[in-house]
């Protein structure tokens, strides 16, 4: 290989960016085949990424029966068989995290309104409200049958059902008959039967000033500390079992209780959820929810369960109902969704809108599809005769018929299946009388949740603590055998390994552009090995080379990877860049003597890439889970190359790249120090903190919805995620004047690291931050400086 002699150095100021031109393609680099793509190489990168991610949620799908050991010898056996997974949707849910409160009953006093005159005949209506969990309450509508009651509250009569209705329905909606579509008001119907019903109220799907559904504002810093909305609505609803519960006598509660769960759209959902993690739960019925979940990453973003998809469809969590009784019901989905386009497809943009929350679609499965799942569901539970389980496809309503009401009495101990005789239907007007008899403080719901994830923020750092509570200081090679596990959970848990083997690399190459002291080339590798299937994945960037390297002699030089940031390419980092902060970084060290490599990262074409974290989430991976093993195969190929010193590639980003300086060289062997700019912060409080004065900074209600990661809140925040870089030189780049943060915040953070690596390890030499006067950018002197000191090569 031979470059242009390099000109004279000229003593003038340095233009303000590289003047770079353009080459004709030539020869490429040697011991590599010719790069002959066209079009958008960025954007060919991140397609493949989403066909890869498509082809993982099939490939994870169909391994599920791996984590199930099913005994069919008797009903008994089956429910110990299962235990063990109900316990790891226990956990998946985060159900764990939040112990509810015990020994709690209904409240029909204080700020909550009593109804105490019957509506209907045979049925009193009370307002009530339940301790749920660290003052969070649960609200709903009490239905009690007269005949049952000779006191208040009532004596319990001889079954509890609790009826969810759909996020964007009221409690009211399904007691009023004409209430819902069909005329069927099912709640009032199974009071009528003889049932206690409680009709709790869940969060809706409003939009609140920030134009993000309250759904989703809530669920964000919920996600962070390793719950989601679902997980909280869910706690409403098993504290309501107890509560019900605590109104019987103590030998009724130990006889077979009898309580059933029914529920629509959302309430469906939840309902489903219950009775698969509580056993108390006798029977089940779901309308407008049970179908496929490998779709989960399109749906509404608080049931994005991480990981779910891998060991759980809905067959799979309604196999854990079995065998107690399970209906569900089809073809009534609610219609709702978010930017999507009237056809009900997603409204994928590739520019910021001002709507800030995720792309959402309710699951609409069609009849062949549910009706498939629901057979993967009997199939699962060895398909039993006389099993009570029943499927149904209705297109109207809440769904459940009155045949079906009957049978749900039936599997309690009520009546013998027959079809209920229902109660003459009204207008919704109905519903709008007794609307306007109760009160639920909407507002107040959103903000009891609001104020228990802020309570779990403040919290976040003893969690932490607690979590690492295993790490040893008193001496490096400590440090070093204990930080080990540590780095395995976050490669496991937090960011997610595929475990698929690197492929050959397969390198491609092309020049690209010239300078004065520099010459580039496009390259492309293969990552993933064939174990992956068809879509293996892609890495690409642009390498540059100094033109003062003496191939000839054998020299070996360091490696500074530099990586953009959000929307960024490669090109934005080696000449004049769409975003000025970048100040051509890796031409500039290119120009010093290092070689550079300006990876192409996933986080580019907004939506597109966005949504991908999504379905990466399904099955408990990550962007990064990606991004991870391009970098290895970047950095092996590069050590690889006669002109690299393989023992000193430097990896330096950027914004979105300071993010993946966090991530990354954690799991990146090659990787010998690692440099974060414009982005390190107290990471936990930019995602999960909510009040007026932190939401100048803070994510919970801008656009970036692809950004929370799940549980960071009890594991790592960023001075966590330095101690797996550590022993490592680590350095922090800050502008006073960038708005990713405040000083304050990161200065807290780095206290931490800085503490690590001097006072208890004695390194404190290998870690600095630089502070300037300056914005969101690279500054390129401090940081410059840390890479000829810790690469050992002379300024």
């Amino acid at each position: 290989m031979v470059f242009l002699l390099a000109p004279a150095v000229s003593q003038e100021e340095p233009p303000p960016w590289p003047l770079l031109n353009p080459i004709e393609r030539g020869k490429p680099l040697p011991d590599t085949a010719a790069l002959n793509w066209e079009g958008d190489l960025s954007r060919k990168l991140v397609e493949a990424n989403d066909r890869f991610l498509d082809r993982q949620i099939e490939a994870t799908t169909k391994e599920r029966s791996k984590f199930w050991k099913r005994d069919y010898s008797s009903p008994e056996a089956y429910i110990r068989s299962i235990e063990e997974n109900r316990k790891q949707l226990v956990e998946m849910l985060g159900l764990p995290l939040d112990s509810r409160e015990e020994n709690q009953n209904l409240e029909w006093s204080g700020k909550v309104n009593s109804i105490h005159t019957p509506l209907y005949p045979g049925v009193g209506v009370s307002q009530v409200r339940w301790k749920a969990f660290d003052g969070v309450y649960g609200r709903g509508l009490l239905l009690t049958p007269i005949h049952q009651r000779s006191s208040y509250p009532p004596e319990p009569p001889p079954a509890d059902v609790i009826v969810i209705p759909d996020a964007d329905q009221s409690p009211e909606e399904w007691i009023a008959p004409g209430g819902n579509d069909n005329g069927v008001a099912i709640a009032l119907e199974l009071a009528r039967a003889g049932c206690q019903v409680l009709v709790p109220s869940l969060i809706s799907r409003e939009e609140n000033k920030w134009t993000l559904p309250n759904r989703e504002w809530l669920h964000r810093p919920a996600f962070m500390h390793g719950r989601t909305l679902t997980t909280y609505e869910l706690q409403k609803v098993l504290s309501a079992v107890d509560c019900l519960g605590n109104l019987r006598a103590k030998d009724e509660r130990e006889n077979d209780h009898a309580i059933g769960i029914v529920g629509h759209g959302e309430g469906g959902w939840l309902a489903m959820l219950a009775a698969a993690v509580d056993p108390r739960i006798k029977a089940c019925g779901t309308s407008g929810s049970f179908g496929p979940r490998e779709g989960l990453w399109r749906g509404p973003v608080e049931r994005n369960v991480f990981g779910l998809l891998k060991q759980f469809g809905d067959a799979e969590i309604a196999s854990l109902i079995y065998p107690r009784a399970f209906l569900a019901v089809a073809g009534n989905e609610p219609d709702w969704s978010y930017r999507a386009d009237e056809q009900g497809q997603l409204a994928l943009e590739e520019k910021y809108t001002s709507k800030k929350g995720k792309p959402a679609v309710y699951p609409q499965p069609g009849e062949k599809a549910f009706t498939d799942e629901f057979d993967r569901f009997q199939k699962l539970i060895g398909s039993p005769e006389g099993a009570k389980i029943s499927s149904s496809w209705s297109e109207s309503g809440n769904g459940i018929s009155s045949p079906e009401l009957g049978q749900f009495l039936s599997w309690l101990g009520i009546g013998k299946g027959e079809p209920l005789e229902l109660f003459p239907a009204h207008t919704k007007e109905t519903a709008e009388v007794l609307a306007s008899q109760v009160n639920f403080d909407f507002d107040e719901q959103i903000a009891e949740i609001d104020r228990h994830n802020q309570l779990l923020l403040v919290d976040a750092a003893r969690v932490r603590k607690e979590y690492f509570k295993d790490l040893k200081t008193d001496s490096l090679a400590s440090f070093e055998e204990t930080i080990e596990p540590y780095r395995e959970k976050f490669r496991t848990e937090v960011i997610g390994d595929f475990e698929i083997p690197l492929a050959p690399a397969n390198p491609r190459t092309r020049l690209y552009e010239e300078g004065p002291k520099t010459v580039s080339y496009e390259v492309v590798l293969d990552v993933f090995d064939e174990s992956a299937g068809e879509e293996r994945g892609i890495a690409y960037g642009i390498l540059t080379l100094p033109k003062d390297l003496d191939l000839a002699s054998g020299e070996k030089r360091p490696v500074v990877v530099c990586q953009h940031g959000l929307e960024g390419s490669p090109q934005d980092v080696i000449g004049e860049p769409k975003y000025k902060a970048y100040k051509a970084f890796a031409t500039r060290l290119a120009e010093r003597g290092f070689i550079t490599f300006s990876p192409q990262n996933g986080y580019k074409y907004f939506d597109r890439f966005r949504m991908q974290q999504f379905k990466a989430q399904s099955i408990g991976k990550t962007l990064f889970s990606i991004i991870v093993p391009q970098h290895r195969q970047i950095t092996k190929w590069l050590a690889e190359q006669p002109f690299v010193d393989g023992e000193k590639i430097a990896f330096y980003g950027l914004s979105y790249g300071g993010k993946s300086a966090m991530r990354i060289p954690p799991l990146v062997d090659h990787y010998c120090l690692s440099i974060c700019s414009a982005d390190f912060n107290e990471w936990v409080w930019k995602n999960a903190a909510t009040d007026e004065a932190s939401l100048r900074y803070s994510y919970a209600n801008k656009g970036e919805y692809e950004i929370f990661e799940w549980n960071l809140g009890g594991t790592f925040n960023y001075a966590e995620m330095a101690a797996l870089i550590c022993p490592r030189p680590f350095m922090v780049e800050r502008g006073h004047f960038d708005g990713v943060g405040s000083d304050e915040s990161v200065a807290y953070e780095y206290a931490k690291v800085k503490n690590l690596y001097q006072a208890r390890l004695g390194i404190g030499e290998r870690c600095e931050i630089e502070w300037f006067v300056g914005p969101h950018s690279i500054n390129g002197e401090g940081t410059y400086r840390f890479l000829h000191q810790h690469l050992d090569w002379p300024e």
